[in-house]
């Protein structure tokens, strides 16, 4: 994660709308069931997918790595009125978490969630018909997920792309050596950078998201 001073951290939750009581149990308990709650979404995070949501309004969301749920029950805040988000896990561990909270949400009539390969489940989706992806899967199957969300994704929709600082080792020459991952992901930022087929921003939130635009 990108390291922020306690009293910058203190000043922008202070500033930031608050995650809604159900996210702030789902996230409690995370941190209680889980070996990886690091892996949560997060407040500031939530707020950010969440207002992202709302902006855009979208029909159709795709999220590729459920986790526990948290940042799907935000990016479902935005959805529109006959609007659904198909989010894809294929971990079934956690499948009662997740399905416990969608399940007490008031979204639960929206989410599609699919606990399974994405690789299976990407080809049962048809093209041009995602308004907003969120990817935040298998690190080395980025490269794949990329060009299979762009093509799923309409014209002028948005693809966010999570954990693309990677702790800060992509910006450090020795560090791809003793991390795949992190090879696997300074080329995916480089791939990202140099594709004229959208629009993208790096964000410098937690581990890093790209805000990706398909022209």
């Amino acid at each position: 994660m990108i390291k922020i001073s306690p009293v910058l951290e203190s000043y922008l939750d202070h500033h930031t709308e608050q995650e809604p009581e159900i996210l702030g149990r789902l996230r409690v308990e995370t941190f209680q069931s889980t070996t990886q709650p690091h892996m949560i979404s997060g407040e500031y995070q939530g707020r950010l997918l969440s207002i992202l949501s709302k902006i855009l309004a979208p029909k159709t969301i795709l999220e590729l790595g459920t986790f526990t749920g948290y940042a799907t029950l935000c990016l479902a805040e935005g959805l529109s009125e006959d609007g659904k988000i198909i989010t894809i896990d294929k971990n079934d561990e956690l499948e009662y978490l997740c399905r416990k909270y969608f399940d007490e949400s008031e979204f639960s009539s929206k989410i599609d969630f699919r606990v399974n390969d994405a690789k299976i489940e990407l080809e049962t989706i048809q093209d041009n018909t995602i308004d907003l992806a969120f990817i935040d899967a298998d690190k080395e199957s980025y490269p794949y997920y990329f060009e299979k969300v762009l093509q799923l994704l309409r014209p002028g929709g948005a693809m966010l792309v999570d954990n693309v600082l990677w702790y800060g080792k992509v910006m450090l020459e020795e560090e791809d050596k003793k991390d795949p991952s992190t090879q696997i992901l300074k080329d995916f930022n480089e791939m990202i950078t140099q594709d004229n087929r959208v629009e993208s921003i790096i964000l410098p939130i937690r581990d890093g998201i790209t805000l990706i635009r398909k022209k």
